[in-house]
């Protein structure tokens, strides 16, 4: 063995990076990094095109500028969360900086964007860690950026090009006692305000979420025999959506809910253990995460054995009448709650008209309504690059906020009736219902964004039909 492969276990100890978890040392002699720095082929330059999102990140730039003229602006992508031990998450930036840069699933975690104020509003530089250099023993030694463990690292010039914006190395990135960042109030609630209305290169993303979701969707039908058939057939559901998010976007929106039979009565119902069985219905709740991090958020309730049972199409019909209803009031002008309330009417007088014990009208408080013991939730929440979109803007512009056109939100109304509920029927008891859409307001009203995922329940069983033949 020459001397420049030297075996690291030869090495003296002062001349190893001993790790602490005993796993791994890495030798750090002079002569180990010269010989691992050469050797290697000229990399071909890589200049990418400027992103589609990343043209429309720069008026998205501008607007949050003109609300805070003369402040430095630090908007932080964040950490990397660890899972467990030295095992982290997979990443995902800050949603305000992808927002504000257009940088998705291929962002450099622990980047920050800086918008430096100028005396025409502000200059947007964006601070990175770049490639470690060969000529150094971070490329291989330093688990974190080195490109022996997570691949190559995107160049300044690169980043810069990518995003259509200044791109420098983050160890020259200077803190002032006067940044704004994210924890400042003002600033969180004015990039989630001003998320509430989304742009055409928005409204795309949300578009292409919801066509991947539903490939998810007949990809969990098509697969109902090997899903009834394993003791947890929800973990089954789980995994093959998962596999359409993984092949088809860039991960989950969310954690998919996969309830069938009474689980589909816990509204987060994610444990995914149980069996499916034929005779029950099971509720998907899931949504494919683009790149762009736009995710989509979709449920259906299916019947397993590919036929609703009288009872269980009496629940789910009363559902899709209240769904229809939120649709039809969904209008410029009308305020958000308000689309909640029209759907909640048609509960009620379903619940009343099966003979269902409800809180008198005098009892009631606020914005309760007697149905809503069999439908706690609401009917509707924004939707964009977080699943829950935009949460942190004002009550007045949020639930209380008038509708406008180009805003994206769920309309998912739903009916449980939990397995214990003497209230109700035996027959109804361990059924629960739910429909979920997003939704596109136009000038005349919504444009279903999932009308191509079937919703009436004749539509199901002839969609469950055509992908078991």
């Amino acid at each position: 063995m020459s001397s420049e492969q030297t075996d690291v276990t030869e090495l003296p100890a002062e001349e190893r990076d001993t790790r602490p978890n005993g796993r791994t040392e890495i030798p750090k002699t002079e002569a180990f990094t010269r010989y691992i720095g050469t050797g290697w082929a000229d990399a071909p330059a890589q200049v990418p095109p400027v992103a589609p999102l990343a043209q429309a990140a720069a008026a998205r730039r501008a607007a949050i500028s003109a609300k805070h003229p003369g402040k430095r602006l630090v908007v932080a992508a964040g950490e990397p969360k660890v899972r467990s031990n030295d095992t982290d998450y997979p990443y995902r930036p800050h949603t305000a900086f992808a927002w504000l840069t257009g940088w998705g699933d291929e962002t450099v975690a622990g980047s920050v964007l800086v918008l430096e104020p100028t005396d025409d509003g502000h200059e947007a530089v964006l601070h990175f860690q770049p490639a470690a250099g060969r000529d150094t023993d971070e490329f291989y030694a330093n688990a974190a950026i080195g490109e022996f463990w997570v691949g190559r690292r995107p160049s300044v010039d690169e980043v810069g090009a990518a995003l259509g914006l200044r791109a420098a190395d983050i160890a020259g990135l200077e803190r002032r006692d006067d940044d704004v960042t994210l924890d400042d109030e003002d600033l969180a609630r004015d990039l989630s305000e001003a998320r509430l209305v989304k742009d055409d290169a928005e409204v795309a993303e949300m578009r292409a979420a919801v066509a991947a979701t539903k490939q998810g969707f007949d990809d969990v039908i098509a697969a109902l025999p090997r899903i009834t058939a394993h003791d947890r057939g929800e973990r089954v559901i789980e995994g093959v959506f998962f596999t359409r998010a993984r092949s088809e976007g860039s991960d989950l929106g969310y954690g998919t809910i996969a309830a069938s039979g009474p689980h589909a009565c816990i509204l987060h119902w994610t444990r995914n253990d149980g069996p499916v069985v034929p005779g029950d219905l099971v509720l998907i709740d899931a949504g494919v995460e683009l790149p762009s991090l736009y995710t989509a958020d979709i449920t259906r309730t299916l019947p397993v054995n590919g036929t609703f049972s009288p009872v269980q199409r009496r629940i789910y019909e009363a559902v899709l009448e209240a769904a229809d209803a939120a649709f039809a009031a969904a209008k410029p002008g009308v305020r958000f709650r308000d689309v909640h309330v029209a759907a909640m009417e048609v509960i009620a007088r379903k619940v009343a008209e099966w003979g269902l014990p409800q809180l008198p009208a005098a009892e009631l408080e606020g914005v309760e309504q007697p149905a809503r013991r069999y439908m706690v939730h609401g009917t509707s929440h924004h939707l964009g690059l977080d699943v829950h979109d935009c949460q942190q803007a004002r009550r007045e512009l949020y639930m209380d906020g008038l509708l406008e056109p180009g805003m994206v939100f769920t309309i998912e109304p739903g009916l449980y009736f939990q397995p214990d509920d003497l209230t109700v029927p035996e027959e109804y008891r361990g059924i629960g219902v739910r429909i979920e859409d997003d939704v596109l307001l136009t000038a005349d009203g919504v444009e279903s964004l999932s009308a191509g995922i079937p919703r009436t329940a004749d539509e199901v069983e002839a969609w469950i039909a055509s992908l078991q033949s």
